[in-house]
């Protein structure tokens, strides 16, 4: 378990991180987002141990990374954004070395993990001539190697391409079933496909911490819906829609088909997809099809982050 209990760290006069609470329980995926400089990395890196706490306290299983560095670093594993790799080093020497630095049986760890990080075609291969997919599986295999309860990922799909990035997603998604995960990312997506949870720093505060689904349904904006109409004139559907309770706006475009489709905006969470529906068979038109717009994980973070910005992270 981790325990972020009033976390402040200044560098100077700059607060990047101020005064952040928050505990994350063994074996949950949590996103931790924010805009670029919001202070995710300096979090990260206090639970890692590698900075100390201007003010306050992070446990790790109970105790504190400053005054036990060495017992809560074994329970972490950290992949920074850029895996830093010893690029002239074949990937199997590599992993031996890093397995010896950390008094683990390579000839047992290292053969495990290249099954599990999916290495096992590049083992021979320099790490200077790896895709970047393939060097993100090789940092994961480092965070691996001492078999860590905890395991905290920096970015770390940035710059794959988009098969990469499904592999590396499933070798997390599988990674996760067996540890706590913490990843920081700014690919909403990957967030909502990953984890369960999302905490969302700005500015050096901690403005929101929940599942993400109550996050969406308490953040976000309250939605949409389109609605597809035939024998119709388009002035005519927008009165009529608008009028309906619950809806804020609508706008309405012609097809080539001929059809009108409305965008409509709820002013409420409510679901008026059955009113929106009479509405359209009152004036004796065709209802083609409706399409409810979900409120997007994208929604919240831009509604919590806005000029939350800082200069450094």
């Amino acid at each position: 378990m981790i325990e972020v209990e009033h976390v402040s760290r200044r560098f100077g006069t700059f607060r990047a991180v101020d005064d952040i609470s928050f505990s994350i329980r063994t074996g949950e995926i949590v996103g931790l987002l924010g805009p670029n400089g919001a202070g995710k990395t300096t979090t990260m890196r206090m639970i890692c141990g590698f900075l100390e706490p201007s003010s306050g306290t992070v446990r790790v299983d109970g105790l504190d990374v400053v005054e036990h560095p060495v017992e809560t670093k074994r329970r972490i594993g950290y992949m920074p954004e850029s895996a830093p790799l010893y690029s002239d080093m074949i990937v199997a020497d590599y992993l031996a070395y890093v397995a010896q630095v950390e008094g683990v049986d390579a000839a047992t760890k290292v053969p495990q993990l290249a099954d599990t990080c999916g290495l096992r075609e590049v083992m021979h291969k320099n790490i200077s001539d790896l895709s970047r997919g393939n060097k993100q599986r090789v940092g994961l295999a480092h965070a691996l190697m001492s078999d860590p309860e905890i395991l905290i990922l920096d970015e770390p799909t940035s710059g794959l391409d988009p098969n990469q990035v499904s592999e590396v997603r499933s070798l997390i998604k599988k990674i996760g079933e067996t540890r706590t995960v913490i990843i920081s990312t700014h690919i909403l997506s990957e967030v909502e496909m990953l984890c369960s949870r999302i905490i969302i720093i700005s500015g050096g505060k901690k403005v929101a911490d929940g599942p993400t689904g109550e996050l969406r349904a308490q953040y976000a904006s309250s939605g949409a819906v389109n609605v597809l109409a035939g024998g119709a004139d388009a002035p005519a559907v927008q009165q009529a829609l608008e009028a309906v309770p619950g809806v804020s706006a609508c706008s309405v475009r012609v097809q080539e088909d001929g059809k009108v489709l409305a965008s409509v905006s709820l002013s409420a969470s409510d679901d008026v997809r059955p009113e929106l529906a009479r509405a359209v068979l009152a004036h004796g038109w065709d209802l083609y099809g409706m399409e409810l717009l979900k409120n997007s994980l994208e929604d919240v973070f831009r509604a919590l982050t806005v000029g939350g910005e800082q200069n450094e992270n």
